[in-house]
């Protein structure tokens, strides 16, 4: 019983288990031996002590529980939460903004009643409007809902749950999203995002389509999977409706990950056509991750290269141009006996740049420490080579004049001001809402332009958002080892 300001008592309110017979058995008995048994599959899987986040699928149990299974089983049996922040896509009503459920002081299943934390989730209507509490957004809401019971079976101790649906395309909206989530993306707190993924192509399309997305879910990286969603969307695909129904909660995990510090382990993945033989010609994806605090802040890094080194990238990268002439593939190139070295294969981000005779010829790049160093130069000089859009393509009667240089960066670190950034030393990323843009360190060897004017030009000429687009912008510096 609750006692109201006026000394009366009143009874909690309860948002009753909508989807029970729907998406799971409605019997406590048998939900309970589902849940258990689909546990027990991932008996020996690894647990994760330092676990920020999950993503989840939130299909019928039959579809992807096996999935859901594989991610809750990497919580520690032991582990205590003070709260588990829910989030998930909105099926049925258009929100633009996050609705949080501040009415309901449990959510009920067969199970019994898990308690909401409605001071935390009033709190978070009020620190932005764009929070706010829309009921049809959670009444007939199952993305949520469904991961209940997992959590009540796994956790010997039931913690506070905040109920929040995002619906907007705004990305400024996701990013306000994501800023008053940030001081509660904490070790005494765990996030849950629920998404599946590909819906309704073959399963053949649909592996081929999630394994895309599961890389840029692994990178981490929020420009990166915005990017694969939409190449997803124009790649012809027949009848993909979506490549990740929760993409908003996603990229709103992505965001308060930015400053780094966070790694993504991919658990599983299945489709519903690899359930019992189910039809292939119109399949749902799941895929399971966790995100694991990593002990590192992304900082500049002692990382370096040996002369050595230096020289195999350098091959690498010439290899890879001279194959892409004969008509091979970055993947048919040979470079086993070059990466021995454990340096060629760290996860980072790197340029290529082609001179000839002095003067720029191609330059592309990749940030993000999600491929090996000696397979992102391979790729980023064929793509300098052929699909800078400012040059034609190089041709075989001009390799010999061309000159390569490689720009391996160290992982990217937010600053806050200028002073933090240092002209000749560090690079400038710029990013506002979608637009971004890049300056290498070397760029200020080439000009006489102040600090400021550097990152002006940076936020005019390759980000597009004005000369003094850079003021309220998140900020970005990196170091380069140049050669």
């Amino acid at each position: 019983m609750f006692t109201s300001c006026k000394g009366q008592k009143t009874e909690p309110a309860v948002r009753p288990a909508t989807q029970a017979n729907r998406f799971y058995t409605g019997d406590a008995r048998e939900l309970s031996e589902e849940v258990d048994s689909l546990l027990a599959r991932h008996a020996g899987d690894k647990q994760y002590a330092d676990l920020a986040a999950l993503i989840v699928p939130h299909a019928g149990y039959y579809f992807s529980g096996n999935v859901a299974a594989a991610a809750y089983m990497s919580i520690p049996k032991e582990q205590g939460y003070k709260r588990i922040f829910l989030l998930g896509p909105s099926h049925h009503e258009w929100l633009d903004g996050a609705s949080v459920n501040t009415e309901f002081d449990y959510y009920n299943t067969p199970l019994g009643n898990v308690k909401v934390d409605v001071e935390i989730a009033r709190k978070l209507t009020e620190a932005d409007s764009v929070f706010s509490y829309q009921p049809k957004a959670h009444d007939r809401e199952h993305c949520l809902e469904v991961q209940l019971p997992f959590l009540q079976r796994r956790l010997k101790e039931g913690p506070l749950i905040v109920p929040i649906i995002i619906s907007t395309n705004d990305f400024r909206k996701l990013q306000r999203i994501a800023n008053v989530l940030k001081p509660y993306f904490t070790e005494e707190n765990l996030f849950i995002v629920s998404s599946d993924f590909s819906h309704y192509p073959t399963y053949e399309d649909a592996c081929e389509v999630d394994a895309r997305t599961g890389k840029a879910v692994e990178s981490g990286n929020v420009e990166r999977f915005i990017a694969q969603l939409e190449e997803n969307a124009r790649s012809g695909v027949r009848n993909l409706a979506t490549s990740a129904c929760g993409e908003l909660a996603i990229a709103t995990l992505m965001l308060m990950m930015q400053d780094g510090g966070y790694e993504v382990n991919h658990l599983l993945y299945q489709n519903s056509g690899d359930i019992d033989n189910h039809d292939h010609s119109r399949v749902v994806g799941y895929h399971a991750f966790a995100i694991v605090r990593s002990g590192r802040q992304q900082t500049n890094t002692d990382f370096n290269l040996s002369d050595d080194e230096k020289r195999m990238l350098k091959d690498i990268a010439l290899t890879s141009i001279k194959d892409s002439l004969e008509g091979k593939s970055v993947t048919e190139a040979n470079f086993s006996h070059l990466t021995l070295h454990s340096a060629l294969n760290q996860k980072c981000g790197a340029f290529v740049s082609l001179h000839k005779q002095g003067l720029l010829r191609g330059c592309i790049g990749h940030f993000g420490e999600d491929v090996p160093l000696h397979e992102i130069v391979a790729e980023m000089a064929r793509a300098a080579a052929f699909e800078d859009p400012r040059f034609m393509p190089v041709t075989k009667d001009e390799l010999d004049d061309i000159d390569i240089e490689i720009s391996v960066l160290t992982p990217m670190r937010r600053i806050q001001s200028l002073d933090e950034f240092e002209l000749h030393r560090h690079g400038i990323y710029i990013r506002k809402g979608y637009r971004s843009g890049t300056f290498l360190p070397q760029v200020a060897d080439e000009v006489s332009w102040t600090k400021e004017e550097f990152v002006s030009h940076c936020a005019q000429d390759k980000a597009g958002i004005g000369w003094d687009g850079w003021k309220d912008a998140e900020l970005y510096v990196y170091e380069a080892i140049v050669f």
